[in-house]
Parts: structure tokens; C-alpha cells; sequence
């Protein structure tokens, strides 16, 4: 997770591997951090096959995109309700993985000690069509999601 002694570090994953995580280890999250529009026009990763839900909370706020100052603060607030501990692995994500870095650096800083960036993100990178979707991300590994 990056150097020893280096408690803030966040790793990079890709999407099979926070999938994996999620599947096997009943306290691991997945928090998308993407924007309200995003989540119900593009869709949400689909948790229910493992029995949870993904975390959903804003990292920037739309349509402004500046960052909400209350994120750690209501994060840490959905976490706790889940019983989510700091120890736990926390998989972050966004449409590309640069706004769920950000986030899980966020909250690594806040003493959460397993924050992890998916960095394929949900949609990955646009394709030779300039599309999402296709090249990387949730969506192109055929990870379960939904309509949001």
C-alpha cells in the first residue's frame, strides 16, 4: 500500500481486484464518489450479487464541481452507520479514477488505513470513438451494475 510506515499511502487497484476484495471480505466498501447526474444517468456499480451496496457519496458537487468541504465529514458519517472500522478496505471510485484518488487520499488523511483507488474508475477512458465504457473501467470488465 505504499511505503512502510506511510499510513496515508493509497494504492491504485484495478476493478477486477476491488471486485475480488468486495466479493470475499464481508467488511471491504466500494464508495462511488461520483456526481449525483452521474449516478443516475450512467448507473452505479450493482453490489447486490455480494449482499451490499455501493457507498454513494459526492466528491464534487454539481454543477459547480467544487469539492464539497463536508465530504470526509458525511463520509465517515455513511461509514460509521455501516459499522465500516478503520482498518477496513475502502475501494473508491469515480467515472476515471482521478476524483476517487483525491477522495481516498481524503479520507486516508481522516485515519481510515486501507483506502484503495480504482483506478480504471466505472467508465475507464474514452475510446478511439472519444466513448466510455468500452476500454477500461466497471463497464468494460462486466461488473454487475445498474441504472441508477
Amino acid at each position: 500500500m505504499g511505503a512502510p510506515g506511510d499510513e496515508n499511502a493509497v494504492d491504485d487497484v484495478d476493478v477486477e481486484t476491488a471486485w475480488s476484495s468486495l466479493t470475499s471480505s464481508p467488511r471491504s466498501q466500494l464508495v462511488d464518489v461520483r456526481t449525483r447526474a452521474e449516478w443516475t444517468y450512467v448507473g452505479i456499480p450493482d453490489l447486490g450479487p455480494v449482499g451490499k451496496r455501493a457507498v454513494l457519496v459526492e466528491w464534487q458537487t454539481f454543477p459547480d464541481q467544487a469539492v464539497d468541504a463536508r465530504f470526509a465529514e458525511r463520509l465517515a458519517g455513511e461509514l460509521k452507520a455501516l459499522g465500516v472500522q478503520l482498518d477496513d478496505d475502502l475501494f473508491f471510485i469515480c467515472r476515471s479514477g482521478s476524483r476517487s484518488l483525491a477522495a481516498a487520499k481524503a479520507m486516508a488523511e481522516t485515519g481510515y488505513r486501507k483506502c484503495h483507488n480504482v483506478a480504471g474508475g466505472f467508465e475507464g477512458p474514452l475510446d478511439d470513438d472519444r466513448h466510455r465504457g468500452s476500454v477500461d473501467g466497471w463497464k468494460a470488465a462486466g461488473l454487475p451494475w445498474q441504472q441508477g
